[in-house]
């Protein structure tokens, strides 16, 4: 089987690579568990010196994988360059915290003497092997982070990239064993989704974490749970932007049209439900179709282009369903709803960023995922209604909300059906916060320190003199 990088730009193949066979997996799967009895007992000295040997030769190759990750899924070539920094800072910001986030934890001694014992403690210990089957839409970042804590926790790591993204899969196995992190420590499993299915059933990998769709992350939570192995999963989302009236509406616009449309709108965490209080609507739907209507969709390594083509051709084809069912059955596209137009986009796999008005239930989009540049505008009269359109989705990963009142801050933090709440600004992953959502968005938090205790043991240690 051939794992291809096809550049949507243009649909033409551009590298193919065989994926491993059933003997370079095993000999993969052995050297991650081996490295891992003697890895889990290093230092976090050691480990920080090596995560931070990683982030400088990240940063010393960024021009590179910058251009390898456009070229393979089409993000504007600012937004890889600005994706490589941000893991490097999130290994750093590992490399420094690691240990005190997984420093034994005393409970009060009056809890302790009450339980019978003398002294008792909470012990974090690594678990072993985790299989991280990781996307295409942030190839950096998605593995970077689950990579840097997995490892400062003293685990080891099997990478089961997007296949559509082989090139850099290989560059992140690679860049961790110049650092010097022993052979073993992470890993890319160049293998089709057919195969991680018997990578998760061998006893020696102990967990899996996995960032997708909806059925990728079914599929596997099925077969750890038949196993009882841990997972993390985060998958879709359609988050809700909230503007009130209150909100400075120039600046909530200039956010939305970022939210929206920031990696070519194919990021679970982007805004794509935009739910506007009458007394500001007209404002705001007028300033944001037009701002929306004036991207420039282009060439992803052109430095001018705002928005570039979508990874994959059945991604625009889903996306081009999505729109086509609404406007069907009543929706108006006030911008876009088609392709672009001109012969130097042909050959690409392209999509107008769209604004959509008149969305109903019955529509596919009132409820689905639209993993493209393509936004949904919502009038509603007050927070109520807001929040009753904001949950009415099966997806809760994160949601905006834009208001001046503390009142209305207070409501939406306790109403809205999400794992983040993000006030008068636009949802961004952080390494010092956690991440994750619920409902079908997934369960599990990454990054900060409940990420990094996710692939842990957490131990109590109970003891009498």
């Amino acid at each position: 089987m051939g794992i291809a990088t096809v550049n949507p730009a243009t649909g033409e193949t551009l590298r193919t690579y065989e994926a491993h066979g059933p003997e370079e997996v095993e000999r993969r799967v052995a050297a991650a568990h081996e490295t891992y009895r003697q890895y889990r007992t290093t230092p976090f000295a050691e480990r920080a010196r090596l995560l931070r040997a990683a982030a400088t030769l990240l940063d010393e190759d960024t021009e590179d994988i910058a251009r390898t990750v456009t070229v393979e899924m089409g993000k504007p070539i600012a937004a890889a360059r600005a994706e490589a920094a941000k893991c490097a800072k999130a290994m750093r910001w590992y490399a420094r915290h690691a240990e005190e986030l997984l420093a034994d934890e005393h409970p009060a001694e009056s809890d302790v003497q009450d339980s019978g014992a003398d002294t008792a403690r909470v012990h974090y210990r690594p678990l072993g092997p985790v299989l991280a089957v990781m996307p295409w839409n942030f190839p950096l970042w998605q593995v970077i982070r689950f990579a840097a804590p997995a490892l400062m926790a003293g685990n080891t790591g099997l990478l089961k990239h997007a296949s559509n993204v082989p090139q850099t899969a290989l560059y992140l196995g690679d860049l961790f064993r110049r650092a010097g992190f022993p052979e073993g420590c992470f890993q890319t499993l160049l293998i089709g989704s057919r195969e991680v299915e018997g990578v998760l059933r061998d006893p020696r990998v102990v967990a899996a974490t996995l960032t997708g769709s909806e059925p990728a992350g079914r599929a596997v939570a099925s077969v750890a749970g038949d196993e009882i192995k841990k997972t993390v999963l985060e998958l879709g989302g359609s988050d809700p932007y909230i503007v009130m009236p209150s909100a400075d509406v120039v600046a909530a616009v200039k956010t939305a049209v970022t939210a929206r449309v920031q990696n070519n709108g194919q990021s679970c965490i982007a805004a794509k439900r935009f739910i506007v209080h009458r007394n500001v609507y007209d404002d705001f739907s007028e300033r944001f179709t037009a701002a929306m209507n004036a991207l420039t969709v282009g060439d992803p390594l052109d430095e001018s282009t705002d928005v570039g083509p979508l990874a994959t051709e059945k991604g625009r084809a889903d996306l081009e369903e999505l729109v086509d069912d609404a406007v069907e059955r009543g929706a108006t596209a006030l911008c876009g709803g088609h392709r672009p137009e001109g012969e130097e986009l042909r050959n690409g796999w392209y999509y107008r960023p769209t604004v959509l008005t008149g969305i109903t239930p019955e529509m596919r989009i009132h409820r689905e995922e639209t993993f493209g540049p393509v936004a949904t505008v919502y009038p509603v009269t007050d927070v109520e209604e807001a929040v009753a359109v904001a949950n009415d989705s099966p997806f809760g990963l994160s949601s905006n909300v834009w208001t001046r009142s503390q009142e209305d801050v207070a409501f939406f933090v306790r109403e809205l059906e999400a794992g983040g709440v993000f006030v008068n600004g636009m949802t961004a992953s952080h390494p010092a916060l956690p991440f994750g959502g619920v409902k079908r968005s997934g369960y599990g938090r990454e990054l900060a320190g409940h990420g990094i205790r996710e692939f842990c043991n957490v131990t109590t240690v109970w003891q009498r003199a």
